[in-house]
């Protein structure tokens, strides 16, 4: 058998705070680590939440409260020199890309002549294509490789623009989390809930629709509460609406909390109601914790992790009736909820970390020559 290479590796993000895909990026530099690969990592914003292995190179700590264009060109010659100074085997960039003259810049100044690995987090197309995917496709297809975090987004994205040196690879979980004692909030103790939890961005997430699906079920009259658990630029107004319907007083909002496992483990369930995913975590994270789930069948993501009546129950549609009764038969079917808790976490033991770090590790041993 031939001996494991061992690269030195730069992953790059926004930031490592608050998101599935700013987790997911700090967990691989964990399981790179963890591989015997050198891991670096390079952030643009001053936000870390989440436990990460290697150097990091912190560019957010060099932004000014007023930031020029001088400034920001500083902070990329910054960038540059030191991926030419450190001499990786590879980049591995996790940034969505929502602007082609940006990622040109970036193909053509900040990676010119570097190895480079786009992951892709997202089934919306301008969030990682950038709004000219034509143009864009051509830059993917010089890279060593596209990961994508979903089997949707390689086949029905990626491929279908052309960019065939395509892969996926599943975003993980860490089984560790099961042992993680975080604090359990004072104001759930001896409640039955159901949980929703990410960024409070309606317009991706549809906090809106889950109101008023746990509003029509009626499972508040059985004293089941709705917990919203996040920070974003719309908590006040979902909590408006929360207050306007007749069950407001059993939604209850909780702001974010980097360690959220405690809060999990106890839900009866964690619902999901995006308009749209890459391979959403939030199913995973819960699922791992032995906690059922209740998914709208979004293009990407659900299906690759949802098993409608075993480990959860996947909603054909977005539709308030469907979701209302899905609530109601988890909350009241005693049978049904036994059945989806004892497949909850054998269900995904193909993400965990172990699992995941042994893909990465093949693909880079695979793709580096």
């Amino acid at each position: 058998m031939a001996a494991q290479k061992k690269f030195k590796v730069c992953l790059v993000s926004i930031s490592l705070a608050k998101g599935g895909l700013e987790r997911s990026c700090a967990m691989l530099s964990q399981m790179l680590e963890g591989q015997g690969h050198e891991v670096h990592l390079v952030i643009l914003n001053n936000e870390i939440d989440y436990p990460y292995s290697g150097k990091l190179l912190n560019l957010g700590k060099l932004k000014a409260e007023k930031d020029t264009m001088t400034k920001r060109l500083l902070r990329f010659r910054k960038f540059r020199n030191y991926l030419k100074k450190e001499h990786f085997d590879v980049v591995i960039d996790h940034r969505p890309k929502n602007n082609f003259e940006r990622e040109l810049f970036y193909s053509k100044f900040i990676y010119r002549q570097l190895n480079k690995i786009y992951v892709i987090h997202s089934s919306k197309k301008t969030e990682y294509l950038t709004e000219k995917p034509e143009a864009f496709s051509k830059i993917c297809r010089k890279n060593l490789l596209n990961v994508a975090v979903s089997k949707y987004i390689e086949t029905e994205i990626l491929k279908k623009q052309g960019i065939e040196n395509s892969i996926t690879i599943h975003n993980a979980f860490d089984p560790a989390w099961e042992k993680e004692n975080g604090d359990f909030p004072e104001i759930l103790q001896k409640k039955k809930y159901i949980l929703s939890y990410g960024r409070l961005d309606d317009s991706i997430k549809d906090f809106s629709f889950l109101m008023e699906a746990f509003s029509q079920s009626k499972v508040w009259e059985k004293d089941v509460h709705l917990i919203i658990l996040g920070d974003g630029k719309d908590k006040e107004m979902l909590q408006k609406l929360a207050v306007s319907k007749e069950c407001g007083e059993q939604i209850l909002f909780l702001p974010f909390t980097k360690n959220p496992f405690e809060i999990i483990k106890s839900a009866l369930c964690v619902t999901l109601t995006s308009k749209y995913e890459g391979f959403p975590m939030v199913l995973v994270e819960s699922l791992s914790l032995g906690t059922p789930v209740i998914s709208l069948d979004i293009v990407s993501g659900p299906s690759e992790i949802v098993q409608h009546k075993k480990n959860g129950l996947l909603i054909a549609k977005r539709s308030l009736p469907l979701f209302a009764e899905a609530l109601r038969n988890l909350c009241f079917d005693e049978e049904l909820y036994e059945t989806l808790k004892k497949h909850a976490k054998p269900s995904v033991e193909k993400f965990s970390m172990q699992a995941i770090s042994e893909e990465w590790n093949q693909t880079l041993q695979h793709a580096i020559q």
